[in-house]
């Protein structure tokens, strides 16, 4: 039986902002101490298991900074996919399914939600992604196709 023919992959990670404080302006609610907690949990799962070449792509908010930050890594704030960001934002932000390499977007809900499901199932559908969690998909070409694979679903309070 011959061998599929696969174009590179492309690596997804949608990252849910950590717990955050209540508050308005809405863009200006830090991480509590438990979100704090949260991220470096999640951070200490994933930053070995990145390849150096990574993009993060942080929402402007200061809790999805403050998320992003726990990795200890460079990312760009990138103001398509803060608080009021749609399917489409996320998409374009993070070139998917088209990029080669791994891109991780650390936003908010109900978009992340929303294109999670969009990803597994074609359709956008109120998902809901807990605070702090992350969901890695790769994206791939076999035969023409493209397909979408959820390799790991990860939250804090499993870790």
């Amino acid at each position: 039986m011959a061998e599929s023919k696969a174009e590179p992959t492309m690596e997804l990670l949608l990252w849910r902002h950590a717990d955050a404080e209540d508050g308005i302006p809405d863009a200006g609610r830090a991480l509590t101490r438990k979100g704090l907690k949260q991220a470096k949990q999640v951070a200490a799962w994933l930053k070995p298991r990145l390849p150096s070449d990574c993009l993060i792509l942080a929402s402007p908010a200061k809790r999805a900074q403050q998320t992003a930050a726990a990795l200890d890594l460079p990312y760009i704030t990138e103001q398509r996919i803060g608080v009021h960001a749609d399917i489409n934002d996320l998409v374009a932000a993070s070139n998917w399914p088209t990029r080669a390499g791994t891109v991780i977007v650390v936003g908010h809900q109900p978009t992340l939600g929303r294109l999670a499901a969009c990803l597994l199932s074609g359709e956008p559908a109120d998902w809901t992604i807990k605070k702090g969690a992350l969901w890695w998909f790769s994206g791939r070409t076999r035969y023409g196709d493209t397909q979408t694979i959820l390799r790991v679903v990860v939250s804090p309070d499993l870790l």
